[in-house]
């Protein structure tokens, strides 16, 4: 058996890693309950880019095509709907759908455009394909001897 020093400043905290801690627990990470995006519904998104065009897809289940809106301002997507509610003369035992509107914007880094994007709606699955502006788009240039 050891015996082991006591010291009865080793385990008190400086006020800066309270404050840290306190901070991080309370803004840093919110919890999926409550979120940025309207009424509490929360709208995953994943983006990346091709070749020719950027690719955004957006998961909206239970909703139908119609009630989703999508708008390209400049560089800026905006997605616009709404999450019908469910029945209120029910007695729920749980209740974790989240209803409401939403919304949510994203700014694209490069030059789009925006007047030949398409969009597709498959099984709650949105995917808007939006072309790169042909100025960014990668050229091949052929290397000639003298």
């Amino acid at each position: 058996m050891n015996i082991i020093r006591w010291q009865p400043f080793s385990d008190m905290v400086t006020l800066r890693q309270a404050m840290d801690r306190l901070f991080d627990d309370s803004f840093v990470r919110p919890s999926r309950l409550t979120t940025v995006f309207g009424e509490g519904a929360d709208l995953p998104i994943d983006m990346y880019q091709t070749d020719d065009s950027i690719v955004v897809k957006v998961s909206v289940p239970g909703i139908k095509p119609d009630d989703v809106e999508a708008t390209i301002t400049g560089d800026t997507l905006t997605i616009k709907g709404e999450i019908p509610e469910a029945p209120e003369n029910v007695d729920y035992i749980l209740r974790e759908r989240r209803f409401g509107p939403f919304s949510r914007s994203l700014t694209f880094n490069i030059p789009v455009e925006a007047g030949k994007a398409e969009a597709s709606f498959r099984d709650g699955l949105l995917t808007l394909t939006v072309p790169k502006a042909e100025e960014i788009k990668p050229r091949t240039i052929a290397v000639k001897t003298k």
